[in-house]
C-alpha cells in the first residue's frame, strides 16, 4: 500500500491543475526583483505599484513547489526561476520530484513548467513582493515566491473533478500590460465573460510554442458554449486585478485572467 508521502509526491494531473490555478497565476506577479524596470503605463484607481517588469512576452520560467501537510492543510513553498534564469531545459529535465522530496523531507512536490509569458509587462503591489530567499534544485537556482496553505476541502474538490475552465479567485494587486500592435489570445465563456491568456505551458504539450497560439482552438478541448480567438490589439490593454483576480486554465494548462 502506498504511503501518504508517495501518494502526494506522485500527484495527479487534476491536482496539478488545482495548484497551478491557485498559485502560479498569482505568485510570480507579486515578487519580482527590486531593480526591475518600472512600466510607464497609467496606474488605474489608487493602487501604488511597487515593482514593474517589461519585455516579458515569450520569456520562459519554471517553478518548483514543495511542502508538507499541517493538520488538514497542505503548506507549500513556491520557488521560481523568474528574474534569475530562463530554466535551462537540460537542467530542468534532470530534476526529479523524488530527489526534492527526499532532500527536503517533503510530502508533496510539483514541477511546474516550463511556462512562457504572453503578457508584455506587469506592475504589482503588496507586502512581500521582494525577497532574497533562494534554493537550488539540481543546477537551477530559484527564488522563494510565497508560502501558501491549501485547505483539505479545496484539495478534495479538485482531486475529484475536472478543473479546466473553472474560475478561481486569486488575491493580488497586479496589472498585466499588453502592447498595441501585438496579439492577445482569449477564451470566451458561454455567458460572454472574456479571459485573456497570461502564460502558455509546455506541460501537456511539450512542443507548444507562441506560433501555435493563433490557432490553438484546434488543440483545445473546449466545453460546450466556450470559444477561443486571437486578435491584434489596436491600443494598449491593461488588465487590472484590484485585490482579486479571476483566473482559469484551459485543457492544456495555459492560464488566463478575466478581463
Amino acid at each position: 500500500m502506498r504511503s501518504l508521502k508517495d501518494t502526494l509526491v506522485a500527484v495527479t494531473p487534476t491536482m496539478n491543475l488545482l495548484l497551478i490555478s491557485l498559485i502560479i497565476s498569482s505568485v510570480l506577479a507579486l515578487s519580482f526583483p527590486a531593480n526591475a524596470a518600472t512600466s510607464s503605463a497609467v496606474v488605474e484607481k489608487s493602487t501604488a505599484y511597487s515593482v514593474g517588469v517589461s519585455n516579458l512576452r515569450n520569456q520562459r520560467y519554471c517553478e518548483v513547489l514543495y511542502g508538507n501537510r499541517s493538520s488538514l492543510s497542505l503548506v507549500l513553498r513556491v520557488f521560481s526561476t523568474e528574474g534569475l534564469n530562463d530554466c535551462p531545459e537540460e537542467a530542468w529535465q534532470s530534476i526529479s520530484k523524488k530527489s526534492i522530496a527526499d532532500s527536503r523531507e517533503a510530502s508533496f512536490v510539483m514541477l511546474n513548467g516550463p511556462r512562457y509569458w504572453t503578457i508584455d509587462g506587469l506592475q504589482a503591489a503588496g507586502e512581500g513582493t521582494v525577497n532574497h530567499n533562494r534554493e537550488s534544485f539540481g543546477a537551477i537556482e530559484m527564488n522563494l515566491r510565497a508560502t501558501l496553505k491549501i485547505g483539505l476541502l479545496q484539495q478534495l474538490r479538485h482531486m475529484w473533478g475536472d478543473t479546466a475552465y473553472r474560475t478561481n479567485e486569486v488575491a493580488r494587486n497586479t496589472k498585466w500590460i499588453y502592447k498595441a500592435g501585438l496579439p492577445v489570445f482569449e477564451l470566451i465563456s458561454p455567458s460572454g465573460e472574456l479571459y485573456v491568456m497570461q502564460s502558455y505551458a509546455q506541460i501537456i504539450n511539450p512542443g507548444l510554442s507562441l506560433a501555435d497560439l493563433p490557432t490553438l482552438e484546434k488543440q483545445l478541448k473546449l466545453p460546450k458554449g466556450w470559444s477561443y480567438r486571437a486578435r491584434l490589439l489596436t491600443e494598449d490593454l491593461n488588465l487590472v486585478a484590484d485585490g482579486v483576480a479571476y483566473v482559469i486554465q484551459d485543457s492544456l494548462m495555459n492560464t488566463y485572467q478575466r478581463q
